[in-house]
């Protein structure tokens, strides 16, 4: 589980497809408290970590399976070198909950449609899949690339969010544009009220 509260910014160092996508991402985070097996949020996607390393820099390895590169938004924008990635590591108990619970499993792709400033934070516009934009609320909670957003408002399946300074400064956002595909995961909590008033 996570918060989506973004706590580092990757750099993927190396890509390779050899059965399943591998990646090395290059982290400023203790790999030495990084065990094998550990859950990483790279972009909002849950990945395990199967490999650490100190040198040229702090890194990690994570494998990727088709289906997770089918369903998020590898498959049109794939990772290369020198690509930056929001990571999070796995909540542990006892940390603050600041954000909201994120489980890092990709429902599907967004797509910026527009982003525009407004004073010093900027307005994204996003097009959400259809299947999962009913589960998307204004003043609810979704992650996009990881970060945990508040929704300000809903057109269809179109929804707006809000970045401030500091999360363009301490994510990837500020690298977005128009046009660029973007992990969605919808509020777990959203998607267990349909489901509900589904059966009733």
């Amino acid at each position: 589980m996570f918060t989506g509260l973004i706590t580092d910014i990757g750099e993927i160092l190396e890509v390779a497809q050899s059965g399943d996508l591998r990646a090395r991402i290059g982290c400023a985070y203790d790999v030495g408290g990084i065990a094998r097996g550990a859950s990483i949020a790279c972009d909002g996607i849950c990945l395990t970590v199967i490999a650490t390393g100190t040198e040229p820099r702090n890194w990690f390895d994570v494998e990727i399976s088709a289906e997770t590169v089918a369903r998020t938004a590898l498959a049109t924008r794939p990772w290369t070198r020198g690509r930056r990635v929001n990571l999070e590591r796995s909540l542990r108990v006892g940390d603050e909950l600041g954000g909201h619970i994120v489980s890092g499993h990709v429902d599907g792709v967004a797509q910026v449609v527009s982003l525009r400033d407004e004073g010093g934070s900027t307005r994204f516009t996003l097009d959400a899949p259809e299947a999962f934009a009913r589960f998307i609320a204004p003043k609810g909670s979704v992650a996009l690339n990881g970060t945990s957003l508040t929704v300000n408002e809903v057109d269809g399946t179109r929804f707006g969010v809000n970045l401030i300074p500091h999360t363009k400064a301490v994510t990837t956002w500020g690298e977005l544009a128009e046009g660029d595909p973007v992990n969605l995961e919808v509020d777990t909590m959203a998607r267990y009220v349909a489901r509900l008033r589904d059966m009733a």
